[in-house]
């Protein structure tokens, strides 16, 4: 399915990205089948099928042990994910390039617009300080703390992992 693109303070850039399909399939299907909705363990057991479906993110009915075929699961991450980076493009200020929307865009996918629109890697970005918000997606500003690696106060090593994988999409794009 071809992507859908859209002009943002003068820059052309696809929602739902070919790169960022393949980016989210790989970091939020990991070991489960994409099709069977499972309680999420790192969301609280939230109900979670496709690449990161949630109840949050999509209205209609997420039960735990419920099938989904390959055609919903690609139609509703599809429509997810546009919807989301649609509301992400409020929050960015500065003229981005497609990998850092797309670095943004996963960001936002895992932990919601609002935590990434409050984030300091968006206040940077918006700044013009391109590279410095790009190593905020996984920093602290000594450079060596990871953050968004958490659930509560425990250090997650795969949601590092993806943050630091999304700080170097991000930095492909400075």
């Amino acid at each position: 399915m071809a992507s859908v693109w859209v002009r943002h303070l003068g820059i052309r850039l696809a929602l739902a990205s070919p790169a960022l399909i393949a980016f989210l399939l790989a970091w939020e299907v990991g070991s489960h089948a994409w099709n069977r909705v499972f309680p999420d363990k790192l969301a609280g057991g939230l109900p979670t099928v496709c690449a990161g479906i949630t109840p949050h993110t999509w209205q209609g009915d997420i039960v735990v042990g419920d099938y989904w075929s390959d055609e919903e699961c690609e139609r509703v991450t599809r429509i997810v994910v546009e919807r989301g980076q649609i509301g992400l493009l409020d929050c960015i200020r500065y003229p981005i390039g497609q990998e850092i929307f797309d670095s943004l865009s996963s960001m936002a996918h895992n932990l919601g617009n609002g935590n990434v629109c409050a984030s300091r890697a968006m206040g940077l970005i918006n700044d013009g300080r391109l590279a410095e918000g790009c190593e905020a997606i996984a920093h602290r500003p000594d450079g060596v703390t990871p953050v968004w690696s958490y659930v509560g106060t425990t250090f997650v090593r795969g949601l590092y992992n993806r943050r630091l994988a999304e700080r170097d999409m991000c930095l492909q794009g400075v």
